[in-house]
């Protein structure tokens, strides 16, 4: 059966198989971001050298922050997951996008435009976070290679772009959460508040 053809994106058991490896993911990186961190910081207490403060201070100040931001990831599966259970997939080919370039959004964003469910003639513009993890879905700017472009020819969403979603590569694969802050579709700029890619 096409993804499309089920009534949620949930029982596609595609769907449900790349959601338990994006949450198996993050919850892993978090265990193994705790067990790094505790493990710089025991080599650091055992060698106890002046010299070593500045070989592993930066390494534990890393280790840190992504013990924290590790949550953030698990907090957007778990939204990714309820968006995924309320919406169909929907698929679109060659939709406008591109990285910058378009009034009222910050150089180096990546976005891209999806038909409003209320006005399917009129485009909601949704925006990625510049993010580490954002870079993959840079394949959407005009100026990406052809063979990088094809990549993201078709895109897979579940979701209502006016106010959040999940779009994903045929698969579904690199899964990426977008959350609308502002409601306004003929408005070019969205804040998105949370991100994800797998």
């Amino acid at each position: 059966m096409a993804p499309t053809h089920y009534p949620t994106a949930w029982d596609d058991p595609a769907s449900r198989r790349a959601w338990t490896k994006l949450i198996g993911c993050a919850v892993l990186g978090q265990i193994l971001w705790v067990a790094a961190w505790v493990g710089l910081l025991a080599s650091y207490v055992i060698l106890s050298a002046t010299w070593t403060l500045w070989l592993f201070f930066v390494p534990l100040l890393y280790t840190f922050y992504r013990v924290f931001l590790q949550r953030i990831y698990i907090g957007t599966a778990l939204h990714a997951r309820r968006i995924l259970r309320e919406h169909p997939w929907q698929v679109f080919e060659d939709l406008a996008s591109d990285v910058g370039n378009l009034p009222g959004v910050r150089p180096g964003y990546v976005w891209l435009q999806l038909p409003d469910p209320q006005a399917p003639t009129e485009h909601v513009t949704m925006v990625m976070h510049s993010h580490v993890r954002s870079m993959w879905w840079g394949r959407l700017s005009k100026r990406a290679s052809p063979h990088r472009k094809v990549q993201v020819r078709q895109i897979w969403f579940a979701g209502d772009p006016r106010v959040a979603g999940v779009i994903a590569v045929p698969g579904p694969r690199h899964f990426y959460v977008l959350t609308q802050t502002v409601k306004n579709s003929t408005n070019p700029e969205s804040r998105p508040e949370e991100s994800m890619e797998l």
